[in-house]
Parts: C-alpha cells; structure tokens; sequence
C-alpha cells in the first residue's frame, strides 16, 4: 500500500488527525498500522468515534432528566412577572411622560 493510498484513507476519516493532534498517535504509527493491516481492519475501531450516536445519547439522556412541573411551575412564575410588569406601565405600549415639550435643537441657540 502506498503512501497516496494512506493519505486518501486519512482524508475520508478526519478522527485520525485528531488523534495525532491531541497526541494519542504519530502519523507514523498510524501508517504502520495501514500497512500491516490495511482499511478494512478491526484495528482502526478505537480511532473512529462515532459522535451521532454518542450525541443522540447525550440529548436522550438530558431530555429524561427534565422535571416538566418545574419547567411548567417557572414559565407560570414568568408570566405572573410579564403580567405585573404590563401593569405598572413598563413593557409593551408603555406611555412616558415628559414635563415639557421636546423642541428641536436649533431653537435652544435662536434667542
């Protein structure tokens, strides 16, 4: 197997310049190992990760860990607070008053 054929298999499989990148091979190991055991080998099973499943995992496993009365129990806090907020004046369509009238500019350099 020639070293063109190597760098075609490390192109299709980016796991394994991060493996040499976070210093857990050399290039040189791994193209020992392409050598000797070639593409198809169970031996490149511990330098391919396969993060969608490992992913999928991790979302499924957080997704379980949510309590929805407490989620339904905040949004219920946080409507009460928009609602408080809306009638006191602050928020949407909120009027402030002014103690006198805006002029432009220009007027306060006339006199």
């Amino acid at each position: 197997m020639s070293k063109e054929d190597f760098k075609a298999f490390a192109r299709l499989h980016p796991e394994l310049a991060e493996n040499v990148i976070n210093d857990n091979i050399s290039w040189q190991k791994l193209y020992e190992l392409y050598n000797i055991y070639g593409e198809n080998s169970s031996v490149w099973n511990k330098y391919f990760v396969k993060k969608d499943s490992f992913a999928v995992n991790d979302i499924v496993n957080t997704l379980k860990k949510i309590d929805l009365n407490n989620v339904q129990s905040n949004i219920e806090s946080m409507q009460k607070a928009i609602g408080l907020l809306q009638e006191i004046g602050i928020g949407k369509g909120a009027k402030i008053d002014t103690p006198y009238e805006a002029r432009p500019m220009y007027k306060y350099f006339e006199d």
